[in-house]
């Protein structure tokens, strides 16, 4: 069984979803990338400084597993992809993460669904922007920094693929 996961795609490509479902099953701890850059207050999130994240993710990948999630493809990520057994990098279409966009801030707007942020129309506005991104130039990045992990990447395009990696997995 792998120990050691990290989940890095577009805003709504399922990350979060698919991290959770992960840990869930095999029984393993699961840490939101944004939930290490950002401080949380209830007056409003503060990034902390490279060094500080720096420090958490050492802290992550000192642990015996791990399930990790995020969009952050920085320098400071470079442990969690040195230390994982296996790197999924979703890649749904950009219809789809359009969809979940939408889905995902409706539903917090409802508070059906828990946020870690307050979901204005600012930020449905932000996450359009970063799904474009992604689009036009954010996952040939990653894929870029994925290159030297190549051994250990997986590449999923579509729910199927999602089902069967999390049969594999569990």
């Amino acid at each position: 069984m792998k120990e050691k996961i990290h989940i890095i795609g577009s805003v709504g490509s399922g990350k979060s979803t698919l991290a959770r479902q992960i840990a869930s099953n095999c029984k393993m701890n699961y840490i939101e990338l944004d939930n290490i850059v950002w401080e949380r207050h209830a007056h409003g999130d503060m990034r902390r400084s490279d060094e500080a994240i720096s420090q958490l993710i050492q802290q992550v990948v000192q642990q015996n597993e791990w399930v990790t999630e995020g969009a952050h493809c920085k320098h400071w990520v470079t442990p969690l992809f040195e230390q994982a057994d296996y790197i999924i990098h979703l890649q749904p279409s950009y219809f789809t993460r359009l969809w979940r966009i939408h889905k995902r801030f409706f539903k917090q707007v409802l508070k059906l669904e828990k946020s870690n942020y307050k979901p204005t129309l600012h930020m449905l506005l932000d996450m359009y922007k970063w799904n474009h991104s992604y689009e036009k130039t954010g996952q040939w990045k990653i894929k870029e920094r994925l290159q030297p992990f190549q051994d250990k990447v997986v590449t999923i395009k579509s729910q199927k693929a999602i089902e069967e990696t999390l049969k594999s997995l569990s």
